[in-house]
């Protein structure tokens, strides 16, 4: 009994230490989003500003030509639209994929699984250059497309990876028999297999846009537009001049949070879930 005791405190301790090392600098990152520019150069370092100031979010939340809040609403319109489309095409492509992997017999299918993952696991700058001189060729610097095919690269095999674990642990037998009942895989995938991996789906889908409004290598090299360029890109724009402004970049850093925080919230449920559907064969 003591013993449980004791170890029910630990993880509790360790999971206090854990979130105060999470939440510690983004609580820093708030303090200094809400602090002038004075206040930041003062010493000794003051850990809560005299005056506390939300200029910083007005600056980037009032759309203006040619101020920061032009590049960085552009942005976040701009990552809205290509993670969404990328997670959209990439889950699209998983589903069949991940059924066939899962279902289809031969041996070949392990090593083409393996040779997917691989892809996944090459650092981006393995491929970039390649995908730079299509790009080029094709005319696709600068545009959404371009960034949406690129990050299809990188969630499709990871997508695919997911699901298809989850798809391991549902009974052959129960897509098997509506075929025997007249309907076709299509079908049978769509009205059995897909309510039943619901929570995997959800799963991939946060994870996937998650992945995509975070990525910043692929979103710094194809473009330089502002109506092109992605929101970590955009945030990385404020640092590049002469004198950095700390409290504006701190206030970007937050509203770029925001979104992936929100999704996260409303999704942690369907997130535990679905990652923990496919670790356990059934």
């Amino acid at each position: 009994m003591q013993a449980s005791r004791n170890k029910k405190i630990c993880v509790y301790l360790g999971a206090a230490l854990l979130a105060l090392v999470i939440a510690t600098p983004v609580l820093w990152l708030f303090i200094m989003s809400i602090s002038s520019s004075t206040h930041l150069t003062t010493l000794p370092l003051q850990w809560w500003p005299d005056e506390p100031t939300f200029e910083n979010y007005r600056s980037l939340l009032i759309y203006a030509e040619n101020t920061p809040s032009q590049s960085f609403l552009y942005g976040i319109r701009n990552s809205v639209i290509i993670a969404l489309a990328a997670t959209g095409v990439s889950i699209a492509a998983a589903i069949p994929a991940a059924y066939s992997f899962s279902r289809l017999p031969g041996k070949r299918r392990k090593n083409l699984l393996y040779a997917v993952i691989a892809i996944f696991m090459l650092p981006p700058v393995a491929i970039v250059l390649p995908m730079y001189t299509i790009m080029n060729a094709l005319g696709l610097l600068n545009t959404h497309f371009a960034l949406i095919i690129v990050y299809c690269s990188i969630l499709l095999p990871f997508t695919t990876w997911l699901l298809k674990s989850n798809f391991d642990t549902i009974p052959s037998d129960l897509d098997e028999a509506p075929i025997i009942d007249g309907a076709n895989r299509v079908q049978a995938i769509w009205y059995v297999i897909l309510p039943i991996a619901r929570p995997a789906l959800g799963a991939a889908v946060m994870m996937a846009v998650l992945l995509a409004w975070d990525e910043f290598f692929y979103g710094l090299l194809f473009t330089n537009d502002i109506r092109a360029k992605t929101i970590t890109v955009a945030i990385a724009d404020l640092a590049a001049g002469r004198v950095a402004d700390y409290g504006l970049i701190s206030a970007a850093g937050i509203l770029a949070a925001v979104p992936p925080v929100v999704l996260a919230f409303f999704m942690q449920k369907t997130l535990v879930s679905g990652l923990a559907s496919g670790s356990v064969k059934g």
